[in-house]
C-alpha cells in the first residue's frame, strides 16, 4: 500500500521548483499540480512567499483520480472496438488506466438531427488493474445495470433540458449517429457539462455501409426509395413498410441492404408526392401491387425473390398484399407490431375514424397520455374488417410485444394463430411473443420509446401516445428479434442466392 504524504509544501527557487514531503513520496501527478500551485502565487504576486501549506481538502483533490490516474501518472484512454460500425454492430469498449478499485462513471451522448440531446450513463468499479471493461463488468447504476456491452446506446433518454416526448429516428442515411462516450471520476448522475472529462471517444453508427448505394424512386404512383448492396446482383429483395405516422423512412431499408438485401423504402401515406389516402387504400390496393411489381422486375432483383415487411399499419398493408393480391408472390411476410384487422376497408387508414365513436375506447393514463390498444377491442366478426389469413401461401413471422398499448398485436396474434390453424395453413406461421416489450420494435440497440407526440391528422391534433415496454425487456426484443428476423430471410430469399454480398465498416 503506498504512502500518503501528511503535509506537502514547495519553494519557489530561481533554479526551479523544491518539493518537500512530511513523510510519503509524492506522486508525479501531484509534482505537476504543485508547480501549478506556484505559477499561480507568482502571478499574484506572491513569489516571495517561500512557503505554501496545502490544507487538508486540496491534498484529497490532489491524490483523487482527478488528479492523476495511477502510480504511474498515465492518463486514461478508451478503447472502442468498432469506432465506426453498423448501427446492428456491437462495441467492445474498455477504459485502462484508472485508478484501482475507484469509482467512475461512462457516460454517452449524440445530437440528433432534430437538435435534440440524447444521453445514457452507468456507474463502475475498476479492477486491480485500473481497467473497466463495459462488455464484462457490471454498471451498479444509471440509466442501466448489470453486464449489458451495449448498455450506452440503448438506454438513451432525452436530456432533462430537451423537449419532452421525442422520438429518435435517422433521416439522412449518408451520415452516421455520432455518439460520444466519455468517462468521469467518481459516481455523477447529472451536470455532466460542469465535471471533468477524463477520456472520451466517438462513436459512429452507420445505417448504410460501404458500397451501399441509395436511389429515390419513383415509377408511375409508386414513391419511395431504393437501396442496393455492393455488386452487380441481381439481388433478393424486400419491399418495407412503415406504420400509420405516415412520411419516408428509410433506416430499416438501409440496414437491410447493407445485410445483403435490394430494399424498396415504401411511401404511402402523408408523403407529398403520394396520391391522396383514398386512392392509396381503394379497394383494390393498386398502389402497394404497383410497388411490388416495379420492385420485382428492378434489373438488379431477383425475379421471384421478394419478401415483405411491415411495421403497425405496414403490417395490415403486408397482410392484405398476401391475401387479396393474387398477381403477385411474396417469398415471405414479416410482421412487427400490427394487427389482422383491415382498417382500410373504406379507403381511410385513420385509427380514430369517427372522434365520437373512439372517445369511448380511448384509454388515458394518469398523466393525460392516450391509449390507443382498446380501439379496436374487443374484435369484430364482421368479415369486411378483417384480413383473410387464412387464405395465406406464404411463410409469415409475426413478431408481438406483450406490452403494446397502441395495437392489440399479442391479441390479435392469438386470433390469427386460430385462423390459419382452421384452414390448415399454420404450418407457415412463425409467431414471436416478447414479454414487457412495446410496439415499437426497431432495429437493435435504438432507444426505448415509451411515450412520444405523434400528430392525428384528421383532426390536426399532437397528442401524446403510450407505445408501452420496458426498457431492458424492449431493448433485448429489438436485438433478438432482428437476429431471428435476419435469419428468415436468410432462410427464405438467400439459399441457393449467391449473389447476396453482406456489408460491414
Amino acid at each position: 500500500m503506498r504512502a500518503r504524504p501528511e503535509r506537502l509544501s514547495a519553494h519557489a527557487h530561481r533554479d526551479g521548483f523544491i518539493i518537500e514531503v512530511g513523510r510519503g513520496q509524492l506522486l508525479q501527478g501531484e509534482v505537476q499540480i504543485m508547480k501549478y500551485f506556484l505559477i499561480l502565487r507568482f502571478l499574484r504576486g506572491s513569489y516571495y512567499s517561500n512557503s505554501y501549506k496545502i490544507k487538508p481538502s486540496i491534498r484529497r483533490l490532489l491524490t483523487s483520480g482527478i488528479a492523476m490516474s495511477n502510480s504511474l501518472g498515465v492518463a486514461p484512454i478508451i478503447k472502442a472496438e468498432p469506432t465506426r460500425g453498423l448501427v446492428d454492430e456491437p462495441v467492445k469498449l474498455e477504459i485502462a488506466h484508472l485508478v484501482p478499485n475507484h469509482q467512475v462513471t461512462l457516460h454517452s451522448q449524440l445530437l440528433s438531427e432534430d437538435d435534440d440531446r440524447w444521453m445514457a450513463y452507468a456507474h463502475y468499479i475498476s479492477d486491480s488493474k485500473g481497467i473497466v471493461r463495459a462488455s464484462q463488468d457490471e454498471s451498479l447504476g444509471g440509466t442501466y445495470t448489470g453486464q449489458e456491452s451495449m448498455g450506452l446506446i440503448w438506454s438513451m433518454k432525452l436530456a432533462p433540458d430537451n423537449r419532452p416526448a421525442m422520438r429518435l429516428r435517422k433521416k439522412n442515411m449518408t451520415t452516421p449517429l455520432t455518439v460520444t462516450v466519455s468517462v468521469y471520476d467518481g459516481w455523477i448522475s447529472s451536470n455532466f457539462d460542469k465535471a471533468v472529462v477524463l477520456a472520451s471517444v466517438v462513436l459512429e453508427r452507420f445505417y448504410m455501409a460501404p458500397g451501399t448505394t441509395r436511389l429515390e424512386f419513383k415509377e408511375g404512383r409508386v414513391v419511395g426509395t431504393l437501396f442496393f448492396p455492393p455488386g452487380p446482383g441481381p439481388f433478393p429483395a424486400i419491399l418495407d413498410m412503415w406504420g400509420g405516422g405516415g412520411g419516408l423512412f428509410e433506416y430499416r431499408a438501409a440496414l437491410l441492404a447493407s445485410r445483403g438485401y435490394a430494399v424498396l423504402a415504401l411511401a404511402y401515406a402523408e408523403h407529398k408526392d403520394v396520391p391522396p389516402s383514398k386512392e392509396v387504400f381503394e379497394p383494390k390496393l393498386s398502389y402497394f401491387e404497383e410497388a411490388f411489381v416495379a420492385l420485382n422486375n428492378h434489373p438488379k432483383v431477383a425475379k421471384g425473390k421478394v419478401a415483405l415487411v411491415g411495421l403497425s399499419l405496414g403490417v395490415t398493408i403486408a397482410l392484405l398484399m398476401a391475401t387479396e393480391l393474387t398477381n403477385i408472390q411474396p417469398k415471405c411476410v414479416i410482421c412487427i407490431s400490427g394487427t389482422h384487422l383491415n382498417i382500410i376497408w373504406n379507403g381511410n387508414a385513420d385509427v380514430i375514424g369517427d372522434e365520437n365513436e373512439a372517445a369511448g375506447k380511448i384509454r388515458f393514463t394518469e398523466d393525460g397520455v392516450m391509449i390507443w390498444k382498446y380501439l379496436s377491442l374487443p374484435f369484430t366478426n364482421v368479415s369486411k374488417y378483417i384480413v383473410p389469413v387464412d387464405k395465406i401461401r406464404c411463410p409469415l413471422m409475426n413478431i408481438c410485444g406483450e406490452d403494446d398499448q397502441n395495437c392489440p398485436s399479442a391479441e390479435s396474434a392469438d386470433e390469427i394463430k386460430k385462423m390459419m390453424k382452421a384452414a390448415g395453413n399454420d404450418h407457415l406461421l412463425t409467431t414471436i411473443l416478447y414479454p414487457q416489450t412495446g410496439h415499437l420494435i426497431e432495429p437493435p440497440y435504438s432507444p426505448h420509446f415509451r411515450i412520444t407526440k405523434f400528430k392525428i391528422r384528421s383532426i390536426n391534433k399532437t397528442v401524446r401516445l403510450l407505445w408501452g415496454g420496458t426498457t431492458k425487456p424492449h431493448a433485448d426484443a429489438q436485438e433478438d428479434s432482428w437476429k431471428k428476423i435476419l435469419a428468415y430471410l436468410e432462410k427464405h430469399l438467400v439459399h441457393e442466392h449467391p449473389a447476396v454480398i453482406q456489408s460491414n465498416l
